[in-house]
């Protein structure tokens, strides 16, 4: 009886030790939050939009001038990131896979894009914190709808 006794106990330890792995790499694979309502979230991303994506987008989100019309290149201006502009329309995980990854991959085959990918250029936690900035900045109404959205996308 002892044998048997040990091997269910190894067996008991076995699946109680890959439970807990299991648990470990979920929690370190699940999305970190976008948090507008995260003052220092906020803050780190206003510096960091600021340093790195203003030149583009705009000091006040604003994106570039006629950012509908492609130019003499064939590409678009950077749009706006406020209230007028379609960043909204996206949930949270599309938004930071364009800013991780650039737009090429997301865009029909061919489109060339000046969206860099900022991997390697700066770390998720700030590409995270830059979107509550831009997130911060909406509306209420326009928030609601994002986060309709983020539901609808199972975040």
């Amino acid at each position: 009886m002892s044998g048997r006794r040990l091997a269910l106990g190894a067996a008991a330890a076995v699946v109680a030790l890959a439970a807990a792995a299991g648990a470990w790499w979920w929690l370190r694979s699940a999305p970190a939050a976008i948090d507008p309502d995260d003052p220092a979230q906020v803050a780190l991303g206003q510096r960091v939009y600021g340093e790195s994506c203003a030149q583009c987008h705009g000091a006040r989100l604003e994106g570039q001038p006629d950012w509908r019309e492609r130019l003499a290149n064939g590409r678009l201006p950077a749009p706006p990131h406020d209230a007028d502009g379609h960043t909204w329309h996206h949930p949270d995980k599309v938004l930071f896979d364009i800013t991780k990854r650039g737009l090429t991959p997301f865009a029909p085959a061919g489109y060339e894009s000046d969206m860099p990918a900022y991997a390697g250029l700066l770390t998720d936690a700030e590409m995270r914190a830059v979107l509550a900035y831009i997130k911060s900045q909406w509306p209420a109404e326009i928030r609601e709808r994002q986060e309709r959205t983020n539901r609808q996308a199972g975040q």
